[in-house]
């Protein structure tokens, strides 16, 4: 059975490994562009440890994936192209999201952690990265259109909200 907490100072070694194997992944499955061979840089999982937002999902065997929940807006969200949300109410995204690949139900568990925190959850992904779209379209999200991340690169924006 899948966990989550918070990470702590002692998971970084395990985070930059799972990160490691999620690189080789995309790159393998023709994704080599989205995270490159360095993204998330070591700084960056150090700041989601120290500002409480990177999250761990477990098992009985450890650490078997990661996600940074950040719980407040987006900024590279303030604009969306062909497309629109899905509502503007307050949201939590999900991002940064790896598996070891040793265990399944990595991005269902995320994103069912996510959905019980929150009524919106948004996420974003490279337009080659067809693996990621597949686990998010399953687990409910609708693709709103298109976000710009910070260096400008397109993302395909989604969102989940829960029905009233």
């Amino acid at each position: 059975m899948l966990n989550i907490r918070t990470a702590t100072a002692d998971d970084l070694q395990t985070l930059l490994a799972i990160y490691r194997y999620a690189r080789e992944f995309m790159r393998n499955t023709g994704n080599p562009d989205q995270w490159g061979t360095v993204h998330p840089a070591e700084e960056i999982i150090i700041s989601d440890i120290h500002n409480g937002i990177s999250k761990v999902i477990c098992d009985e065997n450890g650490i078997r994936g990661v996600f940074a929940l950040l719980e407040e807006a987006e900024p590279t969200y303030a604009e969306i192209e062909n497309g629109e949300w899905l509502n503007s109410d307050p949201y939590v995204t999900i991002h940064r999201i790896a598996s070891d690949g040793q265990a399944h139900g990595i991005f269902r568990c995320a994103a069912d952690h996510c959905k019980s925190v929150c009524r919106n959850v948004r996420i974003d992904t490279h337009k080659d990265n067809i693996i990621m779209q597949n686990l998010i379209e399953q687990n409910g999200f609708k693709k709103c259109g298109i976000i710009y991340v910070r260096d400008r690169s397109p993302r395909i924006a989604y969102h989940w909200t829960q029905r009233l």
